[in-house]
């Protein structure tokens, strides 16, 4: 069985909050998208998490990392996605505000549904190599010697999931609170623009290995 939970809840907990793509696409989508939205990319990623838990319990993830060739395609697909993302972001906050946003009325979020969120969400996980690094490598050392060590390690995967989940789950509520503020023209399009420019350098330090 997994030992020292407390220990792995604070660990997790941290990593979750510390800035970086993963809050930079939550913004992203609670802006675009609406909470629904964001929810589904919120399932997504942790189902990612999920799943990489799993292949590092497998044994998969040691394999991957182990071959420079496998490791550099998942990574530049991470930077893929990421850069696109970021593209995406920065072309949305140049656009023409609308008559409404020229009144003073907050920007309406489009719905894109659950579906298009958890699409999102997972394939950013999954082409984050850094969840697969900590999957193979901090993931065992919470993990007793004796035991069910695929099970524990599973377990643990869930935790980590959950964790990331509800940390995510309170900031674009927060997000979704301050919404009255930040969809304010100036502030919408500083915020994409400094969203947008995030996406863009982690994506490039994913696919460059950094």
């Amino acid at each position: 069985m997994p030992s020292h939970l407390p220990a792995f809840l604070i660990t997790t907990w941290l990593l979750a909050m510390l800035p970086g793509a993963g809050q930079a696409v939550m913004i992203r989508q609670v802006l675009a998208g609406g909470l629904r939205t964001a929810r589904g990319t919120i399932a997504g990623n942790a189902t990612g998490l999920l799943l990489w838990s799993v292949a590092a319990a497998a044994g998969l993830s040691a394999v991957l990392l182990a071959s420079p060739r496998a490791y550099a395609v998942i990574r530049i697909l991470g930077g893929v996605v990421l850069v696109t993302l970021g593209v995406r972001t920065l072309l949305a906050a140049r656009r023409p505000a609308s008559a409404a946003v020229d009144c003073g009325s907050p920007v309406p979020a489009v719905d894109t549904g659950f579906r298009s969120g958890y699409a999102m969400g997972i394939g950013t996980s999954l082409g984050n190599p850094k969840a697969g690094v900590f999957a193979v490598s901090v993931l065992p050392q919470f993990v007793t010697a004796s035991g069910p060590v695929f099970l524990s390690s599973t377990a643990l995967g869930g935790v980590w999931a959950l964790v990331t989940a509800c940390w995510y789950l309170l900031f674009t509520w927060l997000v979704q609170r301050g919404r009255a503020l930040v969809t304010r023209p100036a502030v919408s399009r500083g915020l994409g623009l400094a969203t947008g420019v995030v996406l863009l350098v982690l994506g490039v330090a994913v696919a460059a290995g950094a």
